[in-house]
């Protein structure tokens, strides 16, 4: 099927110094408010790009130099653990028109912004963003005690145009998923034993149903595992993209 990616690279090459010289894959994605670009900078950490608006999902100066990426109109934070929630980083590519989303927690950590719990939802610059339910249910720190409880994180859905990106956060597959709605593009993490395996994500990809699906927060899992896991879901394309 298309993967937009030989579109991607020409984009790429009109875009800002840091994504010209190739140090992110970049995918493009047709919407009706105008070509989407997707930038996987690494492990959780994403950047969209629409209408001249940047948006950032848990930047983190781990993964990436933010110092030579551009600055946030929009920045969302999933969860307060430090790999998601980097307060430096966040203070690197905002200026004072920057628009935070974050959870209580986060608020309660020293980020400024819009607070969301699951269940609410906001609208910035026309991008409605819902956020969801993000949690673990087998996968526990110590006995009684997960990994990501339920309600401390958000997954948040954003609509660009006709199309809604889900950015599941550190989840597993939660019954909350069968109730999403259409997505068109999901983001699913896959990476123990914080998150889900590939048997878990498989079953993640058939509740939502994602036209399009992105492994991401992937740590050293193999990926390849998913495709076969899903073989018999014709709906939905598999992409693999290298998040250093």
């Amino acid at each position: 099927m298309k993967t937009f990616l030989g579109l991607a690279i020409c984009a790429a090459m009109s875009a800002s110094p840091a994504l010209a010289a190739g140090t992110f894959e970049t995918d493009l994605l047709p919407t009706s408010a105008g070509d989407l670009r997707i930038t996987f900078i690494g492990h959780a950490s994403l950047m969209f790009e629409i209408g001249g608006k940047m948006i950032y999902s848990d930047p983190s100066g781990q993964f990436g130099d933010y110092g030579k990426l551009p600055k946030a109109d929009l920045i969302l934070v999933a969860h307060d653990h430090s790999d998601h929630f980097d307060p430096k980083t966040i203070a690197l590519i905002s200026t004072e028109k920057t628009k935070l989303v974050l959870t209580p927690l986060c608020a309660a950590k020293g980020g400024r912004g819009i607070v969301l719990k699951n269940g609410e939802e906001t609208t910035v610059d026309g991008i409605r963003i819902e956020a969801v339910p993000a949690y673990n249910i087998a996968h526990m720190r110590s006995p009684g005690m997960p990994f990501h409880p339920k309600g401390d994180g958000n997954g948040y859905i954003l609509t660009f145009g006709d199309k809604r990106v889900y950015v599941a956060g550190d989840t597993e597959n939660i019954p909350e998923m069968k109730t999403l709605g259409r997505i068109d593009v999901a983001f699913l993490p896959m990476n123990l034993p914080y998150t889900m395996t590939p048997e878990m994500a498989a079953d993640a990809a058939r509740m939502v149903k994602p036209k399009i699906l992105y492994p991401y927060h992937t740590t050293d899992t193999d990926t390849s595992k998913l495709q076969p896991l899903l073989k018999d879901e014709k709906g939905i394309e598999i992409r693999i993209r290298r998040m250093k």
